[in-house]
């Protein structure tokens, strides 16, 4: 695309007219994300072809805009409630309360200040609603029961949809959302090497015709070429398993919480959190947030070990206080919205 694109001269958008790069409009070269033919639909095809889906849409508009895409599919297929966890991101709301989706919340319990996934019995009361939607995996890296969602939603006959904004790294492995839901989204940018904003959101067999119908609705019409193209290099990016073991040294060696996600660290400071973050940026680290009990570490497939080893030698010298019980903790508020 790059190749015939390159040289001619811009009378479209966007208005700073430099065509030398990826960042065009949708031209007879560049394809049609809204009907792709050409490049954009090899794309959308390979993709879904490495996640498992039958339909697989790019999104530029991060994973906010794949899941008002699941529920208005929910909607278009006739289907008027959704069984959603207590706390779960406010985009799963806000899309519920604009396709006038009843939501039931599923009940969570809190230990040491973080949401626990919903458990096997609570997913059966929940088999009620039309629908169920679980987050996987969660802020801190905690994972549903998948097998066991999955085959209550089969019982009932009602989708599963998977909020997998935080597990783009996991396709391929036993955990991923694509192995157990009927509709998932991707936040690839989050853990994965694609720009900010960068998402797939996917389905299998019938939900891919309603998925797509949400997809024309919500997704920008205006599509950024760099993140798509972002997007696609980072979903065929390798594994880095020498990382993904290192990780487990480094949680096991550092007293973090066990959780299954190898790219979230979570590091227990209790009351000292905050101290230990400022002292981390005075070294010139920054973790993904401190919640009051813990800091959490971002991993990607592109983090190099000697940062690791680095942070390692720093959480050595700092002092660690009591981690407290109490809940909501900052993070909760921060990237969920209590039901």
């Amino acid at each position: 695309m790059l190749k015939r694109g390159k040289g001619h001269l811009s009378f479209h958008t966007p208005g700073h007219k430099d065509t030398s790069g990826a960042d065009i409009t949708e031209l007879s070269y560049s394809d049609c994300l809204a009907s792709p033919r050409g490049v954009l639909a090899k794309t959308e095809g390979e993709i879904a072809e490495i996640l498992g889906a039958d339909r697989s849409f790019l999104l530029t508009d991060g994973s906010t805009s794949g899941i008002f895409s699941m529920i208005y599919a929910l909607r278009a297929a006739g289907i008027k409630s959704v069984a959603v966890p207590v706390f779960s991101h406010p985009s799963v709301r806000h899309a519920c309360e604009v396709m006038g989706i009843k939501t039931d919340p599923i009940p969570q319990i809190t230990a040491w200040g973080i949401p626990q996934q919903p458990n096997e019995e609570a997913l059966r009361a929940a088999k009620r609603s039309g629908a169920i939607l679980l987050t996987s995996p969660d802020y801190y890296g905690f994972f549903p029961p998948l097998a066991a969602a999955k085959k209550i939603a089969e019982e009932a006959g009602i989708p599963l949809l998977l909020d997998g904004a935080h597990g783009s790294h996991l396709h391929g492995t036993e955990n991923y959302a694509g192995r157990f839901a009927d509709l998932w989204v991707d936040g690839v940018h989050k853990s994965l090497p694609a720009l900010t904003q960068g998402a797939v959101v996917s389905a299998k067999g019938k939900w891919g015709k309603f998925l797509h119908e949400g997809v024309l609705r919500f997704r920008t019409t205006s599509p950024s070429y760099p993140i798509m193209a972002s997007v696609e290099y980072a979903v065929k990016y390798p594994r880095n398993l020498a990382l993904e073991e290192a990780s487990a040294r480094f949680k096991r060696r550092h007293g973090c919480l066990e959780n299954g996600d190898w790219t979230k660290i979570l590091v227990p400071f209790g009351d000292k959190c905050e101290s230990a973050c400022s002292l981390l940026e005075e070294a010139g680290i920054y973790p993904e947030f401190s919640d009051g009990n813990y800091l959490m570490f971002y991993l990607s497939p592109c983090t190099e070990q000697a940062h690791l080893e680095r942070l390692g030698a720093l959480l050595d010298g700092l002092e660690r206080g009591e981690v407290r019980r109490d809940a909501p903790t900052g993070a909760i508020s921060m990237y969920t919205e209590e039901l």
